[in-house]
This record gives structure tokens, C-alpha cells and sequence, in this order.
């Protein structure tokens, strides 16, 4: 009896550490995730903030060029809106849709592929 008590002590404890050990990668994944989030979302933050310093740069050189203040302004602001015109027209194609997916896929989830393909 004492080698039956043993034995299901021995399968219990490494059940208990084989789900410890999930947990822990699970864990280590959500959070290499999080911060590739965090990451993308300061990237998106600091292209936001260049294009807006490039735009002013661009509207006031052009401003200066046509010598009309607000010219240059709206030249920039047409600009803006036919860039918007052809994203717009394209939204439901496939093939941009698919490599921004292909994009955002692999700049979050690619550490979790790096690790699937070493263990192949």
C-alpha cells in the first residue's frame, strides 16, 4: 500500500508542476504580447507626432512659396484628403488588407513563432 500512496503522491506532484509550469509560460506570453503592444502604440505615437511636424514644415514652405499664408495650408490639407480618398477606394481590398493583418501579426506574435519553429 505504501508503494500505490507513493505513486500518486509522485503523479500529483509533477501534475502540479507541469500546470505551474503552463502558467508560468502563458504568463511569460501575454506579457511578451503587452509589450509589444505598448511598443507599437509609442511607435504609432511618435509617427503621428513626425507627420504632424512634417505637414506644418511642408504648409509653411509651401506658403512661403505661392507667398499666400494660408495656402500652403491647404495645399497640405488636399493633399491629405486625396491620400484619404484612395485609402478610402482600396478599403475593401484584399491584398492590402491582408499584408496590414500580416503586419500586425508579426510584429506582435512574432517571438511566439520563433519559439513554435525551434521547437519543431
Amino acid at each position: 500500500m505504501l508503494n500505490v500512496s507513493e505513486i500518486i503522491q509522485t503523479v500529483k506532484s509533477l501534475i502540479e508542476t507541469r500546470v505551474n509550469l503552463v502558467k508560468s509560460e502563458i504568463q511569460d506570453e501575454i506579457m511578451a504580447m503587452v509589450s509589444r503592444v505598448i511598443l507599437l502604440m509609442a511607435m504609432v505615437i511618435l509617427v503621428l507626432l513626425v507627420f504632424l511636424f512634417l505637414s506644418l514644415s511642408l504648409a509653411f514652405y509651401l506658403s512661403s512659396l505661392v507667398e499666400s499664408p494660408f495656402m500652403g495650408f491647404l495645399l497640405v490639407s488636399l493633399l491629405y484628403m486625396l491620400i484619404l480618398l484612395i485609402l478610402y477606394l482600396s478599403r475593401y481590398n484584399q491584398g492590402i488588407q491582408k499584408k496590414v493583418q500580416d503586419g500586425i501579426k508579426s510584429f506582435i506574435f512574432d517571438k511566439l513563432k520563433e519559439e513554435d519553429s525551434d521547437e519543431k
